[in-house]
């Protein structure tokens, strides 16, 4: 019992520690180094009291103690005429003694991770406010849609199955909108972020997490304005990282599924990666990305995905029931030629019902990827230049073939 108490007080003062280096290299002189360790140790001491005696009310009295603390040091401040206009020091202090508080009381997981959240957006203060900068009117209402599509449609949603397949459950096919259009903003954060100081490799990346095929549209229509040395490259690379994404929407829908379903298309991306670095080492061009002109979260593009996912989830369950296993490959290879999110998340819905094997699972995804990339070369055979058709077609052409090999080269 003693052992655990004095470890909870360590967490507690390694946690003020951290936020009070922080603030000491911040300059912030209301409350440094040894102030906020203090401030935690005297919200675990007030934790402990509370804990032993059943009074609430010493909770609320150190709570009300940290502030009146602050208040003093501003009012010195202000007499001194040092004051600094911001609260965010203030509001830290109050974070870390209920951080102490919640220590002492069992919660010392949450407690740290806290306590690492409270530093990082302390000295993530400049690039916050850069990045508030850079965000217009149509990325504000971006934040806003995202707000209203996972925050207020999918808690309203039924969480129960529809339909004759038992596949069709609102609540999760709208919680799959959500991942997607998460993922993608995400990623398009980050572009607003870093802006044109990212280069190739980063773009490709980039592009990949937000939208491969908008990627591949955009860098083909820029190689006719003589910017094609690079565009193959990008367009190679978000295709790579597709493969990511998808490994990263199976982990989160269903993460017993990676064991087998991870290897074969790992291999994939690992092929694919193989042929971006010598691509990488052939081209070793540094232009920086278009930035994405508009952000990813548009209600009715949400919609219409979590349309398309719940036909593909109801046309594989559909086809599968009364056509057989070779129809699902054709449902597929069309789901997959604009979009790989539909066709990844409905098959590892369906392997996570054992609705499919998942030796069919993986293989389904995989002629998804495939025809995605075949489309993919069709539009840039469409937008693009010569120089970059040659090139593209012969890398993505390459990358279609290694997909193929692993369709019946990998054992069952």
């Amino acid at each position: 019992m003693e052992f655990e108490l004095f470890r909870d007080l360590g967490i507690a003062l390694a946690a003020g520690f951290l936020v009070g280096l922080q603030r000491e290299w911040a300059e912030k002189k209301v409350a440094g180094i040894r102030t906020f360790p203090l401030i935690t140790l005297f919200g675990a001491l007030c934790g402990v009291a509370a804990d032993r005696s059943g009074g609430l009310w010493i909770l609320a009295a150190g709570l009300l103690a940290v502030a009146l603390m602050f208040w003093v040091g501003n009012r010195i401040k202000i007499e001194e005429g040092a004051a600094d206009p911001g609260l965010t020091t203030e509001f830290a202090g109050l974070v870390m003694y209920l951080v102490g508080v919640l220590v002492m009381l069992g919660g010392a997981p949450i407690a740290v991770v806290t306590a690492g959240l409270t530093a990082v957006l302390l000295h993530w203060k400049i690039p916050l406010h850069r990045l508030a900068g850079r965000l217009g009117t149509d990325d504000f209402r971006a934040i806003i849609r995202l707000v209203i599509i996972a925050m207020i449609i999918l808690p309203l949603l039924p969480n129960r199955a529809y339909g004759p397949y038992g596949v069709l459950n609102p609540f999760k096919i709208w919680l799959m909108v959500v991942l997607i259009v998460g993922i993608s903003m995400a990623a398009y954060v980050a572009q607003r972020l870093l802006g044109r100081r990212v280069g190739t490799l980063l773009a490709g990346l980039l592009g990949g997490m937000i939208s491969s095929t908008a990627t591949t549209v955009s860098y083909a229509r820029r190689s006719r304005r003589g910017e094609s040395s690079a565009a193959a490259l990008v367009i190679l690379l978000a295709s790579t990282v597709v493969f990511v994404r998808v490994l990263i929407e199976i982990a989160v829908v269903a993460p017993s599924l990676l064991p087998t379903v991870g290897p074969p298309l790992g291999a994939m991306m690992l092929l694919m990666t193989a042929i971006c670095a010598v691509t990488l080492f052939a081209a070793r061009a540094s232009h920086g990305p278009p930035e994405s002109e508009k952000p990813p979260s548009d209600l009715w593009a949400a919609v219409i995905f979590g349309i398309l996912y719940a036909a593909v989830l109801f046309g594989v369950a559909a086809v599968k029931e009364n056509f057989g296993e070779p129809a699902m490959y054709i449902v597929a290879g069309l789901s997959g030629l604009t979009d790989m999110d539909a066709i990844t998340l409905s098959t590892a819905q369906l392997m996570k019902a054992q609705t499919i094997e998942t030796e069919v699972g993986w293989r389904l995804i995989l002629v998804g990827a495939i025809a995605n990339l075949a489309f993919k070369a069709a539009a840039v055979a469409a937008l693009g230049s010569r120089e970059l058709r040659i090139r593209a077609t012969l890398l993505l052409g390459l990358s279609m073939a290694c997909g193929i090999a692993l369709l019946f080269l990998w054992p069952s």
